[in-house]
């Protein structure tokens, strides 16, 4: 009988799994609330499976479908998911970086030669676009927040350096913010532009704390991985071009949002 292994990452909005046949990663998700559908999926599929568990609902899923699993500790997991992923995707980086891990919040790892340390955590993230964005824009799914913020217009929203200077010469780039949903009762605004406002405001939250963690920890490279990137352009291309405006290089990883889960397999 072939051997099966998995890593199971139970997050506060996904399930993510990694299993491996053959040598071979196989890659799925599933909202949290599918929880039980999916593991029975898996159980049946592969009934010899030798399961890792990571994630803030490890627990849960070993007491109810695999006793005989072990729980990995989740920051461990992530870095060498990552580390794993840069490998395989000829992104090795020579240098010290961080990893930020924009989840359903976001945590900020920095990573020194064979040691990873968990230096920050902030309740920004993928969960404050969907919570926050659903509110916004009227109940809408995650497709259709991102499909929204890439089509709209953050300065009907937001007031920019230059509203503030008008026609005085700005110190500084004057299509920055200066205050987030600042203009939220002045001007009209749709849905789109609300969206593009929250993704803006959550990309130059997480690009601000990386730049304070990359400067203590005198690092210049930023590994960013997490769900709340996945199909999202607009917080991605946000990120980006923060990142580069504060002298940061990034890396995205393909497989970025399952790091957590490949870290978990890779134990087995």
């Amino acid at each position: 009988m072939q051997r099966i292994t998995a890593g199971i990452d139970a997050g506060g909005s996904l399930i993510k799994m990694v299993y491996q046949e053959n040598g071979r990663m196989h890659y799925k998700k599933f909202p949290i609330s599918e929880l039980d559908s999916a593991l029975s999926w898996l159980r049946m599929s592969a009934p010899s499976l030798k399961v890792s568990l990571t994630g803030g609902k490890a627990s849960v899923i070993q007491k109810k479908y695999f006793q005989d699993s072990v729980i990995y500790p989740e920051f461990k997991a992530t870095c060498e998911g990552v580390r794993f992923l840069l490998s395989i995707e000829n992104k090795g980086l020579e240098e010290n970086y961080l990893i930020v891990n924009i989840g359903t919040g976001t945590s900020w790892h920095v990573v020194k030669g064979d040691k990873a340390e968990r230096i920050l955590g902030s309740g920004i993230g993928g969960g404050t676009f969907t919570g926050l964005g659903s509110l916004l824009a009227q109940g809408q799914d995650y497709h259709q927040l991102t499909d929204l913020a890439i089509m709209g217009n953050k300065s009907n929203v937001d007031m920019l350096v230059k509203d503030i200077y008008e026609s005085a010469e700005t110190p500084i780039n004057g299509d920055l913010t200066a205050a987030n949903f600042a203009k939220g009762k002045k001007l009209y605004h749709t849905e789109a532009d609300r969206l593009a406002s929250l993704s803006n405001m959550i990309a130059e939250t997480i690009v601000l704390l990386t730049s304070q963690a990359a400067a203590l920890h005198q690092v210049k490279n930023a590994v960013i991985i997490g769900s709340a990137i996945v199909d999202n352009p607009s917080l991605k291309s946000g990120l980006d071009f923060y990142m580069d405006m504060m002298g940061l290089s990034t890396v995205f990883l393909e497989k970025g949002e399952y790091c957590g889960a490949i870290g978990a397999s890779l134990s087995v």
